[in-house]
Order: C-alpha cells, then structure tokens, then sequence
C-alpha cells in the first residue's frame, strides 16, 4: 500500500510503516511461541535421553509420606512429567486406597508416559503364603501396574526363591526390579543405633544376588539406601563404586533419600546416573541434570557431549 492521497505524504508513510513493523513482530511472536514445548527453549539444556529411558532414570516415591490423589498428581506431571520416568507406591499405600484412585493414578502416570512401581509390598505379601504371592502379582497386572519390586529387607530367604518370584514376575509380563542392600531391617526407617548393632551385611554376597535377578531377567536393581547413604555416621561410598563396578551404571538404581544424597551421586557418577527420590525433589534433582541449577560445587559443572548422534 502507497503513501498517496494522504494529506501528509511523510506522516503518513511513517504512520503506515509503524503498523507494518508491529504487525510483523506480532507474527513473529506468534509464530515463535512454544506453548506445547519447554518455556525458555532458546536456553541449552544437557542433553537426556528420551523416554523409556535406560540412563538417567529418575524415579518418584507417590503416595507414603503424604496421601497422593489425581489432582495431586496431575500437577507434577503435568509441570515435570517429561522427566520422571517412575512412581513408586512406598509401604503398600495402594492396598489402603480405593481400587478407583489406584487405577486413576495409574492411567494418569501412563498418560505422561511414566511407569508405576508396586513398591517392596511383597516383603509383607511373602508372610501371608505361596498362594498370596501368585495372587498378588495377578492383582499387579490387573490393575495396571508396570513393575514388582522383588525385595527382602525384612525376610531371610533363600536367593533362589527370590529369584524365583522374578522369574514369575517376568512370566506374567510386569518388569521385576530387584531389591538389594548391605543392611538387614533395611526399609523402615530404623535408627542408626539399631542398624549398627545389626551389622551391615557382605557387599559381595549383595552383589551375587543382584547378578541372579538380572540373570533370571530383572531390568533393574534397586539399591537400598539404608547402611550406605542412609541411616549411617558415614557414607560407604565405597559399596556404591562396587555396585557400579559388579553390576553396572545403567542397571543400577540408588535410593537418595536427601538432596546431599543426589549431589554426590550426580557430582561423583554424571548426569545419566539413575536415582529414586521423594515426589517433592523431582525439580531440584531435574535442575543439576540439565545443568541449569545447583550447590556451589555444582553450579554450572555438570555438563554432557553427544555429539552427532545425541545418544
């Protein structure tokens, strides 16, 4: 459009080039605006690998501490869903809820991609029988859920029973995650005095039984805290760097009951290192791994190269 005709020429174009520009930018903001992606996506971030992931892992302690409902839930995955990768049902919280709020749970989760953990209920469920024990994992699969803890903190059981009820777990189609840690009584927040007068346990033997499960098809272990991070004086990062050695990072996952806890493991094993923390620290432990965030010793040092692939 022309500048003539007006009464004067020079305003007018001035007045005609102003609304172009702001139309312009309108456009540009508009064609910019990422409503469905990451705010900020212009800032870097270090590269994760999308779900299901087999690094990095992050999973999230649901319903124990505090009850956990839809709306609940809704507002931590809908902000941070896209980094977490499990919730877990902790001390059987499911079997004290109605059917209709496990099952909302567990399609909501399924609806941001993130599998359901059962949690260590077995360990309660072993003491009731055989019969139990099948009718348990059948009730898992039923209801939705994606993966049975296999776990013994409590229990002195043969290894290969428990191996026994991985393979079983596996058979029905659910993911087994095995449990293993250096601590008997382990999972019940005992205190430090009562675990030292148990004595931790062999870190070989643990890491004889965690091979077993992965051998009879378990995805992953989990590491319980307690005797090694949890519950102690002093930390025994030296049964954390045999674990990474027996068994490897990808198919290792640590329990770090405390944001000192996921520091270290951050600081001392990378970004990718796969970690089970409390529902209400997912944005913290998702600041150090994309570098955005973090304690003085982390701020701005945690960092990841790809490459062409991004793998």
């Amino acid at each position: 459009m022309g500048c003539r005709g007006a009464g004067d020429g020079n305003g007018f174009c001035v007045y005609l080039k102003i609304k172009e520009s702001r139309g312009v930018a309108k456009k540009a903001v508009s064609e910019s605006s990422n409503e469905s992606g990451r705010a900020f996506s212009f800032l870097e971030l270090n590269t994760r690998m999308a779900k299901p992931r087999t690094k990095g892992v992050t999973e999230i302690r649901g319903p124990y501490y505090t009850p956990m409902g839809k709306r609940y839930l809704e507002d931590i995955l809908e902000t941070m869903g896209q980094y977490v990768d499990i919730l877990k049902f902790a001390g059987g919280s499911f079997s004290l809820m109605p059917e209709r709020a496990v099952r909302e749970l567990i399609a909501l989760c399924h609806k941001y991609d993130v599998q359901v953990d059962t949690g260590g209920f077995i360990e309660h469920v072993l003491t009731l029988g055989e019969g139990a024990v099948d009718m348990y994992i059948a009730e898992c699969k039923r209801l939705g859920f994606d993966i049975v803890e296999v776990s013994s903190g409590f229990l002195s059981m043969p290894v290969d029973d428990l191996v026994r009820i991985t393979e079983k777990v596996q058979k029905a189609g659910l993911k087994a995650k095995a449990e293993v840690g250096i601590q008997f009584g382990a999972g019940g927040a005992s205190s430090v005095e009562a675990l030292e007068a148990e004595g931790p346990g062999d870190v070989e033997w643990a890491i004889m039984r965690a091979k077993k499960h992965l051998e009879a098809g378990a995805y992953m272990i989990m590491v319980e805290s307690e005797g090694i991070t949890e519950s102690v004086r002093q930390w025994r990062t030296d049964v954390i760097a045999r674990f990474i050695g027996g068994l490897g990072l990808e198919k290792t996952m640590f329990e770090a009951a405390e944001p000192g806890v996921f520091d270290w493991y951050v600081k001392n094993y990378g970004p990718e290192v796969n970690l089970f923390v409390d529902h209400s620290q997912i944005v913290l432990l998702e600041s150090l791994r994309s570098g955005t965030w973090g304690t003085k010793d982390l701020w701005g040092r945690i960092r990841t190269y790809k490459g062409q692939d991004g793998k």
